[in-house]
């Protein structure tokens, strides 16, 4: 009876399939990654580069004048390092899986509340609040979901996550004159309806938030930077200065520069946009089969090259190249730095958040000066388009040259 009993017992315990749990939680990771690509797809891709095609129906229409449609995309700009400064003091107070959820419910509404012209102060506090979203998901997204992904994956996965920037530019080259073709209000309107649908898509897939993420510890707060820390952020905002000249001036390059016309100028750019979305997955791989330190060395090494291709030929391969090869790094360098601050900083959540908010504010400081300092220089030279692309490839050089100069003095010590 004992011996019956006791059988009885064993078999009604649940019977687990080796390696049932482990598929399960790939199963989630891999839920978690697409919540985080419609995040970075709505508050980063859509917010962000849905506007530029915008911008001439916006004059047509005579919404704006060109010159306030230039006030109008630097708000967003000014919104994404408001954000970046933001986001960890926003998830601190109500938690960063509902800061995610309501930075994504706020750039839905931003579609929709810039529909109407209703006046340029309007119009001007939407595309800021448009940019805060970019900014507060860019720091948030990959920070909740990467602490429940095993370390041999986190590059494939963060850069799943930040896909959705390139299917951003993706979409901005070809859903919006689509949409236009319905009339400018039905654009604000189709872009409202996708973001409310990815967002009520990823609503149910964020990861459960531990009370630890809600309530920055003593320890953290108080932990100095290493010196190779300080280094990686000095190298991401180096990295936002090399960007700066194709994500601003490539379609204008080639339009105006080489006299091909504004159809060729928008080919390179849907060139850039495919690099951009295939990016980080190529990237994030590599990260987790070389090592992020390695991997980010190599794509300092790829990426100057691309952007100094330019100076040495502008014949069209090269300039393929060039669009392909630094489009992909737009977002395929987030996952490399990303994983490389979860290898400086291997024990603390909260921690590896609050330097990859600084990581943020750091790119998003950078680009933001080399966007205008470009701009006067640019005005300067009479439009001298090369030594645009010449300062830029200094700049990733220069990225290059100080983790070369800081392991070589590690490896002294």
């Amino acid at each position: 009876m004992t011996e019956l009993n006791a059988n009885t017992g064993h078999h009604a315990r649940p019977h687990r399939q080796p390696g049932s749990e482990s598929q399960s939680t790939s199963r989630q990771a891999w839920r978690y990654a697409v919540a985080g690509l419609s995040a970075s797809l709505v508050g980063l891709g859509l917010a962000r580069f849905s506007y530029t095609p915008l911008i001439p129906a916006l004059i047509a229409a005579k919404w704006f004048s060109a010159s306030d449609v230039v006030y109008l995309g630097a708000a967003n700009l000014a919104g994404y390092l408001a954000g970046a400064l933001a986001a960890r003091t926003l998830a601190t107070r109500i938690g960063a899986v509902r800061a995610l959820r309501a930075m994504m419910l706020l750039a839905t509404l931003s579609f929709f509340a810039s529909s109407t012209p209703v006046s340029f102060a309007w119009f001007f506090a939407w595309r800021f609040l448009s940019g805060l979203t970019g900014g507060i998901i860019m720091v948030l997204a990959a920070s909740v979901i990467l602490p429940h992904v095993s370390a041999a994956r986190r590059g494939i996965v963060g850069g799943l996550i930040f896909a959705g920037v390139g299917l951003g530019v993706a979409a901005s080259g070809a859903l919006v004159p689509l949409l236009l073709q319905q009339g400018l209000q039905q654009s604000w309107y189709g872009l409202g309806v996708l973001s409310a649908v990815l967002t009520l898509a990823s609503w149910w897939n964020w990861p459960a938030e531990a009370k630890s993420d809600r309530a920055p510890s003593h320890h953290a707060k108080s932990h100095q930077a290493s010196p190779a820390v300080r280094a990686l952020l000095v190298q991401y905002g180096l990295n936002a200065v090399a960007l700066v000249p194709h994500m601003v001036f490539i379609v204008d390059f080639v339009a105006r520069g080489l006299g091909q016309g504004i159809a060729a100028g928008s080919r390179y750019w849907v060139l850039y946009g495919l690099g951009a979305i295939v990016g980080p997955l190529v990237t994030g791989h590599l990260g987790d089969r070389s090592g992020f330190g390695p991997a980010l060395r190599a794509a300092f090494l790829i990426e100057a090259a691309a952007v100094l291709l330019p100076t040495v030929s502008t014949a069209p391969f090269s300039l393929i190249v060039s669009s392909v090869v630094v489009g992909g790094f737009t977002p395929g360098i987030v996952p490399l730095v990303l994983g490389r601050i979860h290898e400086l900083v291997p024990h603390s959540t909260e921690q590896q958040r609050a330097t990859w908010s600084h990581a943020t504010t750091s790119f998003a400081l950078f680009q933001a000066a080399a966007a205008y300092g470009f701009s006067w220089i640019y005005a300067q030279t009479g439009g001298d388009y090369l030594v645009l692309f010449g300062l830029g490839g200094a700049a990733v050089v220069l990225a290059l040259a100080i983790d070369l100069g800081l392991a070589l003095t590690t490896r002294k010590a």
